[in-house]
């Protein structure tokens, strides 16, 4: 399944909130988990959120020119955002999707509301948690 939208879209802050935005210069699996647990609860009703990885950010906005994500590192990625993804209750698996934007190459992660709310994450990044 892919995004229900373009990354030039979401960078751009036209027609997504921003507090549906949530911009990463690289994985990192501890603050991410969060933002794809609180964007899954969707409280607001919003439709959920994304998280751009591979953007610096100032205020919530994207520095230019854009970084990207080295492809080398796409798919270590991609395998570390399913596996820390595991450690959500209930199970939540959100969309992932790796797209090209300016020759560059994004992971953006879609994590739409979830059936099963509330979710929550797991205190540390361990497996026994």
């Amino acid at each position: 399944m892919a995004i229900p939208t373009s990354i030039k879209i979401l960078l751009s802050g036209d027609v997504v909130e921003w507090a549906r935005i949530e911009l990463k210069q690289t994985w990192d699996p501890a603050a991410s988990l969060k933002t794809i647990c609180a964007f899954a609860n969707d409280l607001d009703n919003w439709g959920g959120g994304y998280i751009i990885i591979g953007v610096q950010e100032v205020n919530g906005r994207p520095i230019y020119p854009l970084k990207g994500v080295q492809p080398e590192k796409l798919d270590s990625f991609q395998k570390s955002i399913f596996a820390k993804c595991k450690l959500l209750r209930p199970s939540y698996t959100p969309i992932i999707s790796v797209e090209k934007y300016q020759d560059k190459y994004f992971i953006v992660i879609w994590c739409p509301g979830g059936d099963n709310r509330p979710y929550s994450s797991p205190k540390t990044m361990e497996r026994n948690d």
